[in-house]
């Protein structure tokens, strides 16, 4: 087991989008950040985490409110996206702990906004790609979207689709299923 006593963070990011294109010198930007802490050794979820990021260089369209439930008015309360990543870094350990999401999406994410606004990145090297490890370990040909995959594993969606508190909080369901076939790497 690894040396965070077998914790890790599944995280999940919500991002500014459009029904097409963005608007001219808009870019898609992390709004939401959902966190799950889980315990692979004791295979629980043990902390539910939601932290609201304030676009700097986008708003929130209609279409993002419709798919996510978060509007302009709610993440113009948020954090910056620099003291986000300071949190997740301090408060959450990202930067100690093995970390997942499903898919490389947020990953991917995280980096090109750090790049962007000269934030230190605030996740160490250990990720895993959930999606890819719950495909390898069913055999399928096509990775499938979280949902799908909760239906696969006759698990409940629990909460709001496209909301990051609650698909880190499905996602980690799914990592403790797999951990418990003995199919999650370092389980």
């Amino acid at each position: 087991m690894n040396n965070t006593g077998g914790l890790i963070n599944v995280v999940d990011v919500e991002a500014t989008c459009w029904d097409g294109p963005p608007p001219p010198g808009a870019v898609s930007e992390i709004i939401e950040i959902g966190l799950t802490v889980v315990d692979l050794e004791k295979g629980v979820r043990v902390e539910k985490h939601r932290l609201l990021v304030r676009p700097a260089r986008s708003t929130v369209s209609d279409f993002c409110t419709e798919l996510t439930g978060l509007t302009q008015d709610e993440v113009g309360q948020g954090l910056e996206f620099a003291e986000a990543c300071r949190e997740l870094a301090v408060r959450h350990r990202a930067g100690e702990r093995p970390w997942a999401s499903w898919g490389d999406y947020d990953r991917h994410q995280f980096t090109r906004q750090c790049a962007a606004s000269a934030t230190p990145y605030p996740f160490g090297r250990r990720h895993t790609n959930a999606k890819a490890v719950f495909t390898a370990a069913r055999g399928l040909r096509r990775r499938p979207g979280m949902a799908q995959a909760l239906r696969l594993a006759e698990l409940p969606l629990e909460g709001r689709h496209h909301r990051g508190e609650d698909d880190a909080w499905n996602i980690a369901a799914l990592v403790l299923d797999l951990a418990g076939r003995g199919a999650w790497p370092d389980a």
